[in-house]
C-alpha cells in the first residue's frame, strides 16, 4: 500500500497548487519510507491511516532539507541535495512548506495523533539544535549523545508507531517504546555507515560526522579505550579535514578495540528487545522491519 501513500504525498502537494513546490519536490529521493511501512503495518492501509504515512513522511522530508543545510551536504542518497541544486534558501523554504502542510493534514485526522506526531517535531527540532552545538566540542558522554539521537531520530519513528497504535485501537505504550527503539538503533547503524561505507555508497566522504564535528558513539567508545596520548591526538582530529594517514590511524584504532562491533551489537540488542516486545503483542510481521533498521545499504 506504500503506492497509496505516494499518491497522497503527491495529493498533498497538489492541493498547493504551486507549480515551484511541485517540481522541487519531484527533485527529492524517496528512500525506503520504513516510518510508512512501519505505520501501515501496525494500522492497515485505511484512509486515515494513509493521510498519517503521507504527513509522516513529508515531516521526514523537511526535516532531512534542513539537516543537508545545516550540514553542508551537497548530497543525498548519492543524488545532488535541493540545496546543492537550488540553494539553502529554497531547500529551507520547502522543508518549512512540508512542514506546514503536514501539521494542516494532522488536523483532518485525530486529535490524539497529531499531538503525538507534533510533538515529536518539537523532539525533533529540539535535538537539530543539539546536534549543532555538540559539533562544537568533543563530547565522550554517551547520556548526551542518546538524547540528542533520541530527539533528533529516534522520536519521529516512535510517533509512527504509537500513532499508528492509536489509529489501530492498540495499546500505544508498548508501540512507543518499539519505535523509540527501533529509532535509537537506525540512527546507531547510519552513525556506523559514515565509518563503514566508502563514499560513493554512502554519497559523502567516509568519516565526513567526524570532520564535521560530530562525536559519534563509535569515537565516543574509541575514546574511552583509548591510552591517554591517543585520545590527545583523536581530539585533535576532530572536526578537520583528515589526511590519508590520520583516517588510516583512525580504522586501524577502531579495529584494534573492535569498536564497529561493539556499536552494532548494542544496535542489534535494542531491535531484538523490540521484536520481542512485539512478539509478546502478537506482532511477530513487525519483526521483518525492525531488521530492515539495521540491515541498511544507500
Amino acid at each position: 500500500m506504500l503506492s497509496a501513500v505516494e499518491r497522497k504525498i503527491d495529493q498533498f502537494i497538489n492541493d498547493l497548487n504551486d507549480k515551484e513546490v511541485s517540481l522541487l519536490y519531484t527533485k527529492l529521493p524517496h528512500g525506503k519510507r520504513l516510518r510508512a511501512k512501519l505505520i501501515l503495518k501496525i494500522a492497515g492501509s485505511n484512509l486515515s491511516v494513509v493521510k498519517t504515512a503521507a504527513v509522516v513522511e513529508m515531516i521526514h522530508a523537511a526535516s532531512l532539507l534542513h539537516d543537508d543545510v545545516i550540514d553542508d551536504a551537497y548530497t543525498r542518497r548519492s543524488k545532488p541535495s535541493l540545496n546543492a541544486l537550488y540553494g539553502n534558501k529554497t531547500a529551507i523554504m520547502l522543508g518549512d512548506i512540508l512542514y506546514s502542510k503536514g501539521f494542516l493534514e494532522l488536523n483532518n485526522i485525530s486529535p490524539e495523533v497529531a499531538k503525538i506526531v507534533s510533538n515529536a517535531v518539537v523532539q525533533l527540532s529540539l535535538g537539530e539544535l543539539k546536534d549543532v552545538s555538540l559539533s562544537k566540542t568533543f563530547n565522550i558522554d554517551k547520556e548526551i549523545y542518546l538524547d540528542m539521537i533520541y530527539k533528533k531520530t529516534a522520536s519521529l519513528i516512535e510517533a509512527s508507531a504509537g500513532a499508528a497504535a492509536v489509529l489501530a485501537g492498540k495499546p500505544k505504550d508498548a508501540y512507543l517504546t518499539y519505535g523509540r527503539n527501533l529509532g535509537l538503533a537506525f540512527q546507531m547503524i547510519d552513525d556506523l555507515l559514515d565509518i563503514t561505507s566508502d563514499s560513493e555508497t554512502l554519497g559523502k566522504p567516509a568519516l565526513h560526522d567526524f570532520v564535521e564535528g560530530k562525536v559519534t558513539l563509535p569515537y565516543i567508545y574509541l575514546y574511552e579505550l583509548l591510552e591517554s596520548e591517543d585520545q590527545k591526538r583523536l581530539v585533535l582530529l576532530h572536526a578537520k579535514v583528515l589526511s590519508k594517514e590520520e583516517q588510516a590511524w583512525i580504522m586501524q584504532k577502531m579495529d584494534e578495540h573492535q569498536i564497529l562491533l561493539k556499536c552494532y551489537t548494542e544496535a542489534k540488542e535494542l531491535i531484538d528487545e523490540a521484536v520481542e516486545l512485539m512478539n509478546e503483542n502478537g506482532e511477530e510481521a513487525l519483526s521483518d522491519i525492525a531488521q530492515e533498521m539495521i540491515d541498511r545499504n544507500f
